[in-house]
């Protein structure tokens, strides 16, 4: 079981380190592509988004409750409120409707 350990740490820092060396080495030049360029821009932020969203609405006992603060959040973001605005206000919605619900 050990010996075992020692190997999947071995690949997972080969399968690491060569993902973040591979582009280093094959692209050289600018990239110039328009759509490329936006596609490889925007993979940060689909990443967050696709691992924040669902725990936001599992993290609850109720996903009634954290798919409406997510609502919430979306909506009191897109009016300007800040970050703790929203956060502080998400946090009230799912603690009032987990006690009512």
């Amino acid at each position: 079981m050990q010996r075992n350990m020692y190997v999947y740490i071995l690949v997972m820092a080969a399968v690491s380190y060569t993902i973040r060396v591979l582009p280093l080495t094959l692209i050289r030049k600018p990239i110039k592509n328009r759509f490329l360029r936006s596609f490889l821009y925007y993979v940060p932020y689909v990443t967050l988004a696709v691992m924040t969203f669902p725990a936001m609405i599992e993290a609850t006992q109720s996903p009634v409750a954290g798919t409406l603060a997510l609502v919430l959040g979306i909506v009191l973001a897109w009016c300007g409120f800040g970050l703790f605005g929203v956060a502080a206000s998400c946090c009230v919605l799912v603690f009032v409707l987990e006690w009512f619900l």
